[in-house]
């Protein structure tokens, strides 16, 4: 922009300053250089030469200034009278294109005169020029070149340029810049006549000319991929193939010249074409082409391409797939023997095997025969199938088996594999596997020495697979412990890899290990589940996470908590386990808490659960109950023992002794007795057993501290049995009905006064009340029916105003109905 607007400036002032009238049009100044166009880097002198009329200058003194684009250069005047010519030397020009502008001082600074320098370099000579025919309609010549590594910055043209030798015709094609590709039409060229063809490149600096070539237009033709019409079996050749084929439609008048074949070829259990192609010169369309030396009854994919002479190979043709004739199989399996166990826990061997390196099945359908014997029959065989494994149980006594390969042409020679028992025996150690790509691992283990160890089988599966036909293997000798395993090991997939020890008798103890091609985080994440929850602790658990989700190998669970106003916590949880308790938790606060479950391939996180702690947990309850249950133990134990030691007071109260009179001890005194005291009134005698005190308390009369045991008194102090009797409960104003229960005195006798026995008074055992009527009685007189019909009283007690005695009344009745009054009398005679 900054040098289109100088050039502007310099066109309009030139034009304003040096146009005096209409007639002249001259411009003030002219610019003279030595070329416009420079290489880059080369030195650049220009001389500016101001005309002697031009207004600026008439009269005045002339200073000339130079410059370059926006930077002013340093100038040295010519030497001449008027001063109007200048001169600038620039040194090195390293732009591509730049403005030089002579001005003179003035006020403004006036523009005189200018020029465009332009710079680049000359253009070099193409490189790999070449032609391609194309035989399809229409006919046509491509040749493509490179026009070299060197930018030139100038514009460079560039012509294509054809001869025919044999007929001198030459052609000149002309290519806009930039274009480095041309099609020569059919008119221009011959397709077997030799030509000449070379570019040239051309500049403002220079030209350049590439290196021509020579050839054939047919011979530089790139055919269409060929046509396979068919593939046989050749009779009686076993491993040829016979293949027909042609041309495209638009090249089929070829078929008179010869051409050259290549064919290339897959089994058909394989990805991967051979890696050299097969070679066959000179051969003609109209002709078949046998393929040798291929394996034995096996399905091929065939492909094939052309090309004439030296010309460019045609793209491989559509695939065809032929099969070999059948022979019987070939050389020898490799096989390894363990020893599993079926649903019957009963011993199965297993036998797995591979084809070997020099192995040949021959045949498309082949199947194996474990037998007892090396010669086939059915007699010895202990399993048939198109596996690459076989269960069987083989006889007590047997040492070896046989495995052989079948197919439509015949058996191959029997494969002798030892039975191997199983041994307890453990050399291997530390296994290790190390993803080396998507395609192999690398398997180390660590081995103990032993004499009888004769090598190691590596074995392993993928574990999302059952079927044990995707178990593969591999032997290893006695001194090897490490194994680059191959195979289209999936990514994020478990393959489970064992090591087992051989042994000259037997097979030892495996160390196995799941691995990884590679790793990724899982693909979900367990529900974290509530187990228990305590005052101040939870105990969460959750499941295993599915073989076919883990997508690598666990390291780690990490439970991640906290409440809203506390930080967050974390706990890693045992790999086995799968629990975890979260510790020292405020049951004031609602937790929220999730997962993060990790692999070596990435992390995880779970969805958040919602925590809320009880204000009393189970050890809580426990402890309440305990102590309650304790104390109320406590307390039966009390009751009980305060009831057995006051056992007769609380049977008295809740199962009350009425006493029955029948069954008293008077009763029991003896009728001799009886008359002895009833005499002792008489006689005046002393009677050997009397009552000698009887004594009634009444529980509403307070005792003085005196009379605290009325009980305990002696016979000297025993009052008159009437002053008793009418002071103790028996007196008309006690009420047995609604008094307390009272006790009663159990008698004994004592011998006379001059006795030496104390007398004795014993509590009686019963708190009952005394049987009582409702008529109200009096102890001073008895009422009996008198003869006649009449009641009359008798006095028992002696003379008594209030009751006066009946005549005729039998005092021997009275006392023998009545005991307890007749021991009253007694005592009151005696006291008398």
């Amino acid at each position: 922009m900054i040098s289109t607007s100088v050039s502007v400036i310099v066109v309009l002032v030139a034009f304003v300053n040096g146009a005096r009238n209409e007639d002249d049009v001259q411009p003030c100044a002219k610019i003279q250089t030595s070329r416009s166009v420079v290489p880059l880097g080369s030195p650049v002198t220009a001389t500016c030469v101001i005309r002697d009329d031009c207004p600026l200058v008439v009269g005045r003194a002339v200073h000339i200034a130079w410059r370059l684009g926006d930077r002013f250069l340093p100038s040295s005047p010519v030497a001449n009278e008027s001063g109007r010519v200048s001169e600038v030397v620039i040194p090195s020009f390293n732009r591509t294109r730049e403005f030089l502008t002579c001005c003179v001082q003035a006020s403004p600074l006036q523009v005189v005169a200018g020029v465009e320098i332009r710079a680049g370099y000359p253009p070099e000579a193409p490189q790999n020029l070449s032609c391609q025919t194309n035989l399809t309609y229409p006919n046509t010549l491509t040749c493509s070149w490179d026009p070299g590594q060197q930018e030139t910055h100038l514009r460079t043209k560039y012509s294509l340029h054809t001869e025919i030798r044999d007929s001198n015709e030459n052609h000149t094609y002309e290519l806009q810049p930039g274009v480095h590709r041309y099609t020569i039409p059919r008119a221009g060229f011959g397709f077997f006549l030799d030509m000449e063809i070379y570019v040239k490149a051309v500049n403002e600096l220079g030209e350049a000319t590439s290196a021509p070539i020579v050839l054939e237009p047919v011979g530089a033709a790139k055919f269409d991929p060929p046509t396979i019409w068919k593939i046989e079996t050749v009779p009686k050749r076993y491993g040829c193939l016979k293949l027909s084929w042609s041309l495209s439609q638009h090249q089929a008048w070829m078929h008179v010249f010869h051409l050259n074949l290549e064919v290339r070829l897959m089994t058909a259990d394989s990805s991967q074409w051979n890696e050299q192609p097969i070679l066959v010169n000179r051969v003609r369309t109209t002709r078949s082409v046998d393929q040798c030396r291929l394996r034995h009854g096996t399905q091929y994919l065939v492909q094939i391409r052309v090309r004439y002479q030296q010309s460019p190979w045609s793209e491989w043709s559509s695939s065809q797939s032929g099969v070999t004739l059948d022979s019987a199989p070939t050389g020898r399996l490799d096989s390894w023997m363990r020893v599993s166990g079926d649903h019957m826990n009963k011993q199965l061997n297993i036998l797995f095997w591979k084809p070997s390196k020099q192995f040949r099945a021959n045949g498309k359908n082949v199947s194996y025969i474990v037998s007892l014997k090396k010669l086939p029959g059915e007699n010895g065989k202990l399993c048939s199938t198109m596996e690459n494994y076989c269960f069987f149980q083989p006889p007590v006594r047997a040492k070896k088996v046989y495995l052989s390969a079948v197919n439509a042409a015949g058996r191959s020679s029997p494969t002798e594999v030892r039975i191997c028992q199983p041994r307890a025996r453990a050399v291997i150690s530390d296994v290790t596997v190390i993803p080396q790509d998507d395609r192999s691992l690398l398997v180390q283990w660590r081995r103990l020495l032993s004499s009888s160890l004769t090598g190691f089988v590596v074995e392993w599966r993928p574990l999302l697979q059952t079927d044990l036909s995707f178990t593969q293997f591999e032997l290893t000798g006695r001194n090897q412990t490490l194994l680059v395993i191959t195979g289209s090991f999936e990514p994020y997939k478990p393959y489970g890899i064992s090591v087992y020890p051989r042994f000259k008798d037997g097979i030892g103890l495996p160390q196995t290990v799941n691995a990884y091609s590679r790793q990724k985080a899982p693909s979900m994440v367990p529900k974290i589940q509530i187990e228990k929850i305590w005052k101040s602790q939870v105990e969460l658990t959750w499941d295993e996470i599915p073989l076919d989700q883990r997508n690598g190998i666990i390291q780690n669970y990490k439970v991640y908590y906290c409440n809203r106003k506390g930080p967050i916590n974390v706990v890693n949880a045992d790999l086995e386990a799968r629990r975890v308790t979260l510790r020292d938790l405020n049951n004031v606060f609602l937790y929220e808490a999730f997962m993060m479950v990790s692999t070596f391939g990435g992390s995880r996180n779970g969805s958040r659960i919602e925590i809320q702690m009880k204000s009393f947990d189970a050890v809580d309850v426990v402890a309440i109950v305990t102590v309650s249950v304790i104390g109320l133990l406590l307390m039966v134990i009390f009751i009980v023992v305060t009831c057995f030691s006051n056992n007769k007071r609380l049977k008295g109260r809740f199962w009350p002794a009425v006493p029955d009179p029948a069954n008293s001890s008077i009763k029991r005194w003896t009728s001799e007795s009886t008359q002895d005291s009833h005499l002792a009134f008489d006689n005046e005698e002393p009677n050997p057993m009397y009552l000698s005190h009887l004594s009634f308390l009444d529980l509403h009369v307070k005792l003085t501290k005196e009379d605290d045991d009325p009980w305990s008194s002696s016979a000297e102090d025993t009052s008159d049995l009437g002053e008793s009797i009418c002071g103790s409960p028996f007196t008309p104003g006690y009420s047995g009905s609604n008094s307390d229960s009272v006790p009663y005195a159990t008698v004994v006798f004592s011998g006379p006064c001059n006795s030496p026995t104390p007398h004795v008074y014993l509590r009686s055992e019963s708190t009952q009340p005394l049987l009582e009527t409702e008529e109200s009685f009096s102890p001073k007189c008895y009422h009996n029916m008198a003869t006649n019909g009449m009641p009359s009283e008798q006095c028992f007690f002696g003379p008594s105003h209030d009751c006066v005695p009946v005549k005729g009344a039998d005092p021997a009745i009275v006392w023998d109905d009545f005991p307890f009054l007749r021991a009253l009398s007694l005592n009151d005679t005696q006291n008398g």
